[in-house]
């Protein structure tokens, strides 16, 4: 095997080297050297993989259209090109990825940028099978819900008085404008926060950014201290900002229940002139 780091460059590897071998190259030359991969080719059982620098490549990101149009500049950043190879040197190395590929974005498809009125943050996605499905604090179909979401159907009840439903799934809350978003899209299955250092928050970051930045009077709900240190991104002179402690159990108690921030929210959205959240479920 030969290499070079200056100019262009190529790899030639067995065949039945490529699905352990490849990717961890293609892992280091990305992240460590800043180096991208151009185009490979595979000629008589030999894979060879052509390498150059300061190549720029174009990200076609499966995200909904008016995201992809406000993001677009992220998707081209080398940030999110490791991001990129990172998940696929762990799909490679047979990984469990959560939630799957189709859904890591699905915050951001079930609540279009120009429908985002208020933003609800957690840390990462839950790791086990059948729960992660890109929306924050919510599982899917079928999956009980877990201590901290039981906890926000407590505190919805008192300050509602609605019903807490029997499942998890929060989409009708995202389909009524309310952004969803994990700080970290991603996580390997059984291994929490595994995912935190490969440069989601740099991206999540930019989008919290971006919604200050181009809306106003957006309610942003910050329970518990990781969320909290995200309101430095906030302009406050024209969004609003409600606290709280952390819903999960070991701390709802501390300030989560009785904040009152769903029945809160909709008098500052109705103050504002804009429609109130349907929170039932």
């Amino acid at each position: 095997m030969t290499y070079c780091l200056e100019g262009s460059c190529s790899i030639q590897l067995s065949y039945r080297d490529i699905p352990t071998i490849v990717t961890d190259i293609l892992l280091y030359l990305s992240i460590v050297l800043g180096v991208q991969m151009y185009k490979f080719s595979v000629k008589k059982n030999k894979l060879i993989l052509f390498f150059f620098d300061n190549v720029v490549i174009t990200m076609d990101v499966k995200i909904e259209s008016s995201w992809k149009e406000a993001l677009k500049d992220e998707f081209q950043k080398s940030y999110f090109e490791q991001i990129v190879m990172f998940l696929k040197h762990e799909r490679a190395l047979g990984k469990t990825i959560y939630p799957g590929g189709s859904e890591i974005f699905n915050a951001f498809d079930q609540t279009p940028f120009e429908k985002v009125k208020v933003v609800i943050l957690g840390q990462d996605p839950y790791h086990g099978p059948g729960q992660a499905h890109g929306l924050c604090f919510s599982v899917q179909d079928g999956v009980k819900p877990p201590p901290s979401l039981v906890n926000i159907y407590k505190e919805m009840k008192s300050d509602l008085g609605l019903e807490p439903p029997t499942g998890g799934n929060l989409t009708k809350w995202a389909e009524h404008g309310v952004l969803l978003l994990n700080a970290i899209l991603t996580v390997r299955a059984h291994e929490p926060a595994s995912h935190s250092k490969i440069g989601w928050e740099t991206f999540t970051d930019a989008v919290i950014r971006k919604i200050s930045d181009q809306k106003k009077d957006v309610v942003f709900l910050l329970w518990g201290r990781f969320a909290q240190d995200k309101q430095i991104l906030v302009d406050a002179t024209k969004h609003h900002i409600l606290k709280a402690a952390h819903p999960s159990p070991f701390s709802a108690d501390k300030g989560f229940f009785g904040c009152k921030h769903f029945s809160k929210t909709n008098e500052i959205l109705s103050k504002a002139g804009i429609e109130p959240v349907d929170w039932r479920l």
